[in-house]
């Protein structure tokens, strides 16, 4: 594996006395596309939030091209966060822009670009996803759920980041929307030369998103490797998770889940 271009060591948090990371590890390299797969609270959110610098650790360290960002604060987080492009769970589009404003928001407000280039390389960036010109006068509550989520996209590569986050970027779709969805993430990642994190618990999506895999329990990972070997990992927890089943090493606490 070539070096990594994240790389997270020790990460611990908790909320009070619930520990959620217990001493995380995890490589992503550089110009791969890294899943994070696990169970409804399992902790892949909060390490998301963890690297995006929303949330602090309470121990460990993130390093992002070697610099150690847990603590950043004011321009050094900045500098860091340029790095970034982020594709939301319910995208996060601003109702009052429309479709392509949407897409230049952070060209002008963190590029510093005229309102006339922004434009110009966010109508690229909507093609690149499929949506046409026509479409791009248009505002968030009136186009579908999977077209907010091609816009979001479109938003996430619109600088030309370094580094891809996807937080659960089929939820809420049709399989055939979530397919068109991984797809242009596959694309846009490979022609950006981008690293891509995504987290998500939809099996179908990050067998088609990823070059690498790493399953959490119980606040750590416990088998990381390449896609195409986790259908022979060998890994009970794998297994289970795969298959979807109730028995195995992952334990459900029936109730709990359904309070």
């Amino acid at each position: 594996m070539s070096k990594p271009k994240i790389r997270i060591r020790g990460l611990r948090k908790a909320f009070g006395n619930n520990l959620v990371l217990d001493g995380l590890d995890l490589d992503v390299a550089e110009g791969h596309s890294q899943v994070v797969i696990g169970a409804s609270g399992s902790g892949k959110s909060v390490l998301l939030k963890c690297i995006l610098g929303l949330l602090r650790p309470d121990e460990g360290t993130i390093e992002i091209d070697g610099r150690d960002v847990v603590g950043l604060g004011g321009r050094a987080l900045d500098e860091v966060r340029a790095k970034f492009g982020m594709l939301f769970q319910s995208a996060a589009l601003f109702d009052s822009l429309n479709l392509w404003e949407n897409v230049a928001f952070g060209l002008v407000q963190g590029k510093g670009l005229s309102r006339r280039k922004a434009r110009e390389i966010a109508m690229e960036r909507l093609a690149e996803v499929g949506i046409g010109e026509e479409l791009s006068t248009l505002y968030p509550a009136e186009i579908s759920g999977g077209m907010r989520k091609q816009v979001g996209l479109a938003r996430a590569i619109a600088t030309e980041p370094e580094i891809l986050f996807f937080d659960e970027p089929t939820t809420g779709l049709d399989p055939i929307m979530g397919d068109l969805i991984d797809k242009l993430i596959r694309k846009c990642t490979r022609e950006l030369g981008a690293t891509g994190l995504s987290i998500t618990h939809d099996m179908a999506s990050a067998r088609r998103i990823s070059d690498r895999m790493a399953l959490i329990y119980r606040g750590k990972v416990i088998w990381n490797g390449p896609t195409a070997e986790m259908d022979t990992s060998g890994n009970a927890f794998v297994e289970q998770f795969i298959e979807g089943r109730t028995e195995g090493p992952i334990e459900v606490d029936f109730l709990q889940e359904h309070a």
